[in-house]
């Protein structure tokens, strides 16, 4: 059954690659070169290929024992490192400048822009002005589809001595690469320490990393993933200062909703922390740290809610009013098939009945007020968290606002879906992590991706 639904995930992707070129040939309104993916068919190889291989073989040959018997510390700092060289590998398969230093530099990216933030009170207050497309002076497309912390993390790259798009590319790379960690940390937190231990090797070799490097979606995944984490160990209070962890927590949820307008989709996954947790505990503080990122940015005269509504009507100025509603919202669903991998879709159909245990724990301890058994070894935990992430991937598909390039816009909801290879048969793993860098050697050789 595993190999199963693998295989409908093979075949839903193979689908929307089908229908895709058949409607980008009829008329052209997918404004995708390799339907569901931005890309362009390409085959070739680079610098990055034999590196990547070399990883790929190491962590799928000695990532799951070293898993099981390494410290919790070394691990997550293992984890951290070969995401690192597996992120970095993928993006050096297309040269160093195609690949890293060029990736960030095209003029609908962040640096296209970064000049124009000398003043940067002005350019907050004025930040609304400039997001329409008939504005005069407006900004480059991804300055205007995000809120303005996006563009002035790169500001501050730039004032720092680290302008251009190398040091863009490596902040995102080694940001996005310690997604991986955070996800452990957040499982291990909520009591699924065998579980963390066992996705490690997913979590690393994930084929969403040809996206990570090099992409600002990359390091807007970690920041989420470590609000999260924060969050889990504040709830759990398994930090040594809890209320520092729900502060930070808080903070980070402020810094990613100021990152990008659909990471509000967050509160389904952090609802989940706390429901699994038992416990609002942290929320005052929490709410707290969020309040003084939103207020700060609120007194430099930027107004989230205003700058969202004129995103809609630049989204839909844009191609967002040619590409077809009822392609995208199942093909959007088929590009997390290539960028989780087939061992998340494995470990996905699994997911209901490691759930279904938990759920039912959490229920009694909730009518009887006492606490809830702990599943053995915490899969329904990942379980439980896999299925609010899913479903902030359907509550984005729906909105229509993401349609087409989901590969990178969702990385911070797909990073997290390799967890459910945990619940995968321990037998087995080798082989579903040969099928995770097999999609991404594949992607990544044959296909020119835009990010």
């Amino acid at each position: 059954m595993d190999l199963a639904a693998a295989g409908a995930g093979a075949l839903l992707f193979a689908a929307a690659a089908v229908a895709g070129t058949l409607i980008e040939r009829y008329d052209g309104t997918l404004h995708v070169n390799w339907a569901p993916l931005l890309a362009q068919w390409m085959p070739h190889l680079g610098p990055g290929t034999l590196p990547a291989l070399v990883i790929a073989v190491a962590v799928i040959l000695y990532g799951p024992p070293l898993a099981a018997r390494l410290s919790w510390r070394r691990l997550t700092w293992a984890a951290w490192a070969a995401a690192m060289a597996w992120t970095w590998s993928l993006a050096l398969v297309d040269g160093w400048q195609r690949g890293v230093a060029a990736r960030l530099t095209t003029p609908h990216e962040y640096l296209s822009g970064v000049d124009r933030f000398d003043d940067i009170g002005a350019a907050l207050r004025d930040f609304t002005r400039h997001i329409l497309i008939n504005s005069p002076d407006n900004w480059p497309t991804h300055i205007a589809g995000h809120p303005p912390a996006a563009v002035l993390t790169f500001v501050g790259l730039d004032r720092a001595g680290l302008g251009g798009g190398a040091w863009a590319a490596a902040f995102c790379v080694v940001t996005g690469a310690s997604t991986a960690a955070a996800v452990l940390v957040t499982l291990r937190a909520l009591g699924a320490e065998r579980a963390a231990r066992a996705a490690a090797p997913f979590l690393v070799l994930a084929p969403a990393a040809v996206w990570v490097g090099a992409s600002a979606d990359g390091y807007f995944a970690a920041v989420a993933a470590w609000a999260l984490a924060l969050l889990a160990h504040a709830a759990t209070r398994t930090a040594r200062a809890p209320r520092a962890a729900a502060l930070g927590s808080g903070l980070l949820f402020g810094l990613t909703v100021h990152l990008s307008y659909g990471l509000t989709l967050m509160v389904i996954p952090a609802a989940t922390v706390l429901l699994l947790a038992r416990t609002v505990r942290p929320l005052p503080l929490a709410l707290l740290g969020f309040a003084a990122v939103a207020g700060a940015f609120l007194l430099a005269g930027f107004r989230w809610w205003e700058a969202y509504g004129l995103l809609v009507e630049r989204y839909y100025q844009g191609v967002a009013r040619e590409r077809p509603y009822g392609y995208w919202v199942w093909a959007n669903l088929a590009t997390v098939m290539v960028t989780a991998g087939l061992a998340s879709v494995a470990g996905i159909r699994r997911a209901p009945a490691a759930a279904a245990p938990s759920l039912r724990r959490l229920r009694d301890g909730l009518r009887d007020g006492g606490p809830a058994e702990d599943d053995r070894g915490g899969d329904g935990r990942v379980a439980l968290l896999v299925a609010a992430v899913l479903l902030a991937l359907v509550a984005a598909d729906l909105s229509g606002m993401s349609k087409a390039e989901t590969e990178r816009i969702w990385l911070p909801f797909t990073l997290w879906l390799p967890a459910a290879a945990a619940l995968l048969p321990a037998r087995n793993h080798r082989g579903w992590l040969a099928a995770q860098a097999a999609t991404a050697l594949l992607v990544n050789h044959l296909l020119l991706t835009n990010w």
